[in-house]
């Protein structure tokens, strides 16, 4: 027997893997990840979206139905998948926050906690860990094989990245989106173009390749693997490989949510990103009803196209016998809010299309009886890092506040997630059938304010009910739960330990 001893900083705790040489009965991790893509932006859920390497993974596991994650934006949203921690525990609160460096990151990331536990890790794409307010270049934080993809993504000591291996396809590639300015999430990013570049030579297909090559001459078979695959897609921009273009017909798309912005009583939104919305405003209000069902089909294409990039990953890893013993798991870091709300976009909100995520486990490990299952529990991306810890054989870290997905029996009576932006925070609390949303509104005196919406029968959120006195009990019900879960998180984590 031999004990691994696992140091967080604040705490160590002990691994018990079992002998060394059980350890090889432990299951392959395959993490399949995208980028804003939707809840409901997967066959399995919407039957216009065509991603059957998804809907194969959803038939044989289990698809989490009310899965959310914990702060609406890719840095706060990984760092919560990375650690298992919630934003207002790290302080990593926003795209623009200072995040970690090497020497205080406050808990072992999820790879280095699988290398430590004597997994084979390899990573290829999108981690973002931000700014670290410091010169010095981050690690690739347990990765052993490293591809990040473009040197914007984020640059890590030891990693491969395109500009070095296909300098002349990336430029090939940026030179095609230099008009979707910042995030590629301008007018132009979102109305897109079949794209005239080589997929070979866009950022995500170049990480795909380095992939599959790894997968063909990479894996060490005395260990398991963590293997990690993350693209930048369905984020926009959206410009598409033709051949996933024309999977989609145009007549079937539905035309975009245009309800006006006066008929919506709510406005927890900040004002940081203002200027964005009245520019897609103002663009797609202008635009026929075939245009705007161009961007959908576009955002679906770009889905169906990764899919088709899973599909190939699996297939090797399935005839290399990889997938024999293994537990896959797909998931987003955050939704899109895609043309809903009067024409609004990417994600910066509290509303269901953009705190939802699809996330399914599937895979030998899940088991006969769970297969083509779907959970209704009220789970959250902070989930996966317990889970995995738990499948590794590493004991649970006493400061993480998830729960394993696996074992049923765990469960929170809520789901939380928090959104940091323009200096004015806002809260939410979310059930299958209620959600809250708490904030504070600068432009009525700094006045603390309230959204209540009854998701069955609301689904789009339109009507909210929070000053309603009919449903005052359920709204004060919410605000306990949550302030008791918030209480409960920082406990175990104070915010700025």
């Amino acid at each position: 027997m031999r004990n691994l001893i696992l140091k967080t900083g604040i705490a160590c705790y002990i691994v018990y893997p079992g002998s060394v040489q059980a350890q090889d009965d432990r299951p392959n991790i395959i993490f399949l990840m995208t980028d804003q893509q939707r809840w409901d932006a997967m066959g399995v859920v919407n039957p216009l979206v065509k991603t059957p390497a998804i809907d194969s993974l959803a038939k044989e596991g289990i698809v989490f139905n009310q899965a959310v994650c914990q702060a609406p934006m890719s840095v706060p949203s990984r760092f919560c998948l990375m650690t298992g921690l919630y934003p207002l525990q790290t302080g990593v609160l926003s795209n623009g926050s200072r995040t970690y460096t090497d020497a205080f990151f406050p808990i072992d990331p999820l790879p280095e906690m699988l290398r430590k536990a004597g997994y084979q890790t390899a990573g290829f794409g999108k981690t973002h860990w931000g700014r670290t307010g410091s010169a010095a270049t981050i690690s690739t934080r347990g990765f052993e094989v490293r591809y990040v993809g473009a040197k914007e993504v984020g640059l890590e000591t030891g990693a491969f990245y395109q500009d070095d291996d296909d300098p002349d396809g990336l430029m090939e590639y940026r030179r095609e989106v230099a008009s979707y300015g910042g995030g590629e999430e301008s007018v132009a990013g979102y109305v897109g173009r079949t794209s005239q570049v080589d997929p070979r030579h866009h950022r995500d297909g170049w990480v795909a390749e380095k992939c599959l090559e790894f997968i063909d001459k990479g894996i060490d078979r005395s260990k398991p693997l963590f293997l990690y695959l993350s693209f930048l897609k369905p984020h926009a921009g959206l410009n598409v490989p033709k051949p996933f273009e024309e999977w989609y017909d145009i007549d079937e798309i539905p035309d975009m949510d245009d309800v006006p912005l006066e008929n919506f009583n709510n406005n927890h939104q900040t004002d940081l990103h203002a200027e964005r919305h009245r520019a897609w405003r103002e663009a797609f209000e202008k635009m026929s009803p075939e245009e705007r069902k161009r961007t959908v089909l576009r955002y679906y294409a770009n889905c169906s196209w990764l899919d088709n990039y899973f599909r190939q990953v699996l297939g090797k890893l399935k005839a290399q016998g990889v997938l024999d013993n293994a537990i896959i798991i797909f998931l987003s870091d955050h939704g899109e809010m895609l043309g809903e709300r009067h024409y609004r976009f990417t994600k910066y909100c509290l509303y269901e299309s953009s705190v939802r995520v699809p996330l399914i486990l599937s895979g030998s490990y899940v088991g006969e009886m769970k297969k083509g299952t779907s959970d209704d529990r009220n789970v959250q991306l902070t989930d996966v890092y317990t889970t995995l810890q738990q499948i590794a054989g590493v004991e649970k870290s006493p400061l993480l506040s998830g729960i394993n997905l696996l074992n049923p029996a765990e469960n929170r009576p809520g789901s939380f997630c928090e959104l940091h932006e323009g200096g004015r925070p806002a809260y939410m609390w979310r059930t299958k059938e209620w959600k809250l949303i708490l904030y504070t509104d600068k432009n009525d005196g700094d006045k603390n304010r309230g959204e209540l919406y009854c998701l069955p029968d609301d689904p789009k959120e339109y009507n909210n009910l929070y000053d309603d006195p009919q449903y005052a009990s359920v709204r004060e019900l919410m605000k306990t739960d949550m302030m008791m879960h918030i209480a409960d998180v920082l406990s175990k984590y104070p915010a700025g330990r």
